[in-house]
């Protein structure tokens, strides 16, 4: 017996339709974009020569659109990279969508609800420190005193966080690119863009207008290999044929039904639901015997009620002349060869 897809992959509507292209939307909007832009000048030049040093080298994962650019695994990757050229990294994260204030250790078993989805699976997935705080660099010190080792910090999103001193900035964009080109809310972008970075890097496009700093196309696909909370593991190719549901509570979860069919798997069942979802009130499509597919991110908080589900973890695929120039840009920090 078939099932129609459900919650499938949705016409975009609201402000992200209206982010897309210039039109009467976003002119209707445009004097409050100015207003947004007076006063995040003002924060920058109220900031400017404030930012705190964390005591090493901080390279900060961001972007400068709203919504989601896929910044966790970039920070994933570069964390990756750090270990296998012989750093010791730490990341930081404010821990978005956590019902905690205080600065705090997010552990690979930290519930999502207190240290943010994000951190959790960070923590779960690279093995390194992480800490949360509303102030990052309240989150490096506290990293550094735990783990007085970490000799590179990474900041998960952060890239407007101006308290935090750094000497690497990397922007990332989904194949949006910048959208209309506007401020918010007329606009996608957080900030004026081009801006000064280390190295953009993009899916699909690159981001028009075009900056100064070299851009990297990054590659996206889904691992061939999915787990689930119970410890199991299973090649994703199992699931081709079979009736599966899918469900995403990421800024684009089309996206990811998208790169399952990539992969044979078309789901009988889709649920797209709000970027950091808490699952409290999940309720499945199929019936629970049918198998459940989610992204890493949606698993730290899926699995406390359904563990069978399978998460499949995102991978990217970046230039060897990116890796290069990060390499190259702490080594001339650290006024040393990289470590390894």
């Amino acid at each position: 017996m078939s099932h129609a897809s459900t919650s499938p992959l949705r016409r975009q509507t609201g402000l992200r339709a209206i982010w897309r292209r210039r039109g009467l939307g976003a002119w209707l909007l445009w004097p409050l974009s100015l207003l947004y832009g007076a006063l995040q000048r003002w924060n920058a030049s109220r900031m400017q020569g404030r930012a705190q040093q964390a005591g090493v080298p901080v390279i900060v994962v961001g972007n400068v659109i709203a919504g989601g650019a896929g910044k966790t695994p970039v920070t994933q990757a570069v964390v990756a990279h750090l270990l296998g050229r012989g750093w010791k990294p730490g990341i930081v994260s404010r821990g978005y969508g956590r019902t905690t204030q205080d600065c705090r250790a997010a552990l690979p078993g930290s519930p999502a609800s207190e240290v943010g989805d994000e951190p959790a699976l960070l923590a779960r997935s690279t093995g390194v420190p992480v800490f949360v705080a509303a102030k990052r660099i309240d989150a490096a010190r506290a990293l550094r005193a735990r783990y007085p080792e970490v000799d590179v910090i990474v900041s998960d999103d952060g890239l407007q966080h101006l308290a935090l001193a750094r000497d690497v900035e990397l922007c990332v964009f989904n194949d949006e690119g910048v959208g209309n080109g506007f401020l918010l809310p007329a606009g996608p972008l957080r900030e004026p863009w081009p801006r000064a970075v280390t190295a953009a890097v993009y899916a699909g496009r690159p981001p028009r207008p075009a900056g100064n700093a070299p851009a990297f196309a990054l590659q996206r696909r889904l691992s061939s290999v999915m787990h689930n909370g119970k410890g199991e593991r299973l090649e994703l190719a199992a699931l081709a044929g079979q009736e599966v549901e899918a469900v995403a509570a990421v800024a684009r979860p089309e996206s990811f039904f998208a790169m399952l069919g990539e992969q044979g798997i078309v789901p009988a069942a889709m649920q797209a639901l709000p970027d950091h979802y808490g699952f409290e009130s999940f309720s499945r499509r199929l019936d629970n015997q049918k198998p459940l597919v989610c992204t890493e991110k949606d698993a730290v908080k899926l699995w406390r009620i359904h563990p069978e589900a399978w998460a499949v973890p995102l991978q990217l695929q970046l230039p060897q002349a990116f890796w290069d120039l990060l390499d190259a840009r702490l080594a001339a920090v650290c006024q040393r060869p990289p470590p390894g």
